[in-house]
């Protein structure tokens, strides 16, 4: 329970900065909200009057301090480009999209990376592993734009196996949600699927040549046992972060992704707005991914207790 309350003081800490960094830096963007709301040619009196009624000619602190009062009570304010939507609803619209797109990627990463993982590292510098390793290497150094494109040329395009521009959320169909959703899920699991396998494959490595290993294998133990019952699970610290590091990272950074198939997600609308002047939005939005970023970074530390209980009196 101490070590759950000081994170929990940690992340609030986290989410004020980050929250005054982005409001900060969101004054200094190009662009006027009393002419993004009002538009062009309106005389300069109205502007001023607006500005004055929206607390713009107020000083940064105050005007962080009322936006920070309002957004810890969930209102995160109005949109400025018309048409104006309260910020919360656009988000609320937006992030499981985001969120469905990288938890589907990082599920599919996993499940391929793992048993790949195994295998290379239970024929370390064989054919196998040298074939494995190359081919991540190769597709680490594809960029997702253009294995975007090649997937909507081949399987939505040429053989019309999968939809594109379109998009069915979960309440309306989970089957068209699916059916939807897989395509861009695999360009982003790609990346994040070499990236798994390298990770995994280089500790298990270590970790096999531990001395709890060694006993295991002088005790007669099959080697799969050995490597999924023993292994797997201390070798995994690198791995769980890294995908507590990319769930964060993903939310708000699938903008290629997005634009490709036309999704309304979360790096679409964050782009789309920033470009508008739409500063409400903007930070909105920042603050949310940076509260989901802390709070799944937060539980991937908590959890690695269970993956290895020799952390637990390390923390004690």
């Amino acid at each position: 329970m101490r070590k759950i309350a000081v994170r929990i003081g940690e992340l609030l800490a986290v989410l004020f900065v980050v929250s005054f960094g982005v409001f900060a830096m969101v004054t200094l963007m190009p662009g006027d909200p009393a002419v993004a709301i009002l538009g062009e040619g309106h005389p300069k009196h109205e502007y001023a009057e607006l500005r004055d009624e929206m607390g713009l000619n107020d000083p940064l602190l105050t005007r962080y301090w009322d936006w920070l009062s309002s957004a810890v009570r969930g209102d995160l304010g109005t949109s400025l480009v018309p048409p104006q939507s309260d910020v919360t609803d656009r988000i609320l619209g937006a992030l499981p999209v985001s969120v469905e797109l990288a938890v589907l990627g990082l599920l599919i990463a996993i499940v391929l990376a793992v048993p790949l993982a195994l295998w290379s590292a239970a024929h370390a510098g064989g054919t196998v592993d040298r074939i494995i390793s190359a081919t991540m290497f190769a597709t680490l150094s594809v960029p997702s734009f253009l294995a975007g494109l090649l997937l909507i040329m081949i399987f939505a395009n040429g053989l019309g196996w999968f939809p594109r521009a379109q998009w069915v959320r979960l309440s309306e169909s989970v089957p068209g949600n699916l059916h939807h959703a897989l395509l861009p899920a695999i360009v982003i699991a790609l990346m994040e699927l070499a990236l798994f396998t390298r990770i995994l494959r280089n500790d298990l490595i270590v970790t096999l040549n531990e001395d709890f290993i060694l006993a295991a294998r002088a005790k007669g133990m099959p080697p799969w046992r050995i490597m999924v019952g023993d292994a797997l699970r201390p070798s995994s610290f690198s791995l769980v972060t890294l995908m507590g590091i990319s769930l964060g990272r993903l939310i708000g950074s699938t903008v290629i992704v997005e634009y490709l198939f036309a999704l309304p997600g979360m790096g679409s609308m964050i782009v789309t707005s920033a470009n508008q002047g739409d500063f409400p939005l903007v930070q909105g939005a920042v603050l949310v991914i940076a509260l989901v970023y802390v709070v799944v970074n937060a539980g991937i530390d908590l959890s690695y207790g269970y993956l290895d209980p020799r952390t637990r009196r390390v923390h004690a």
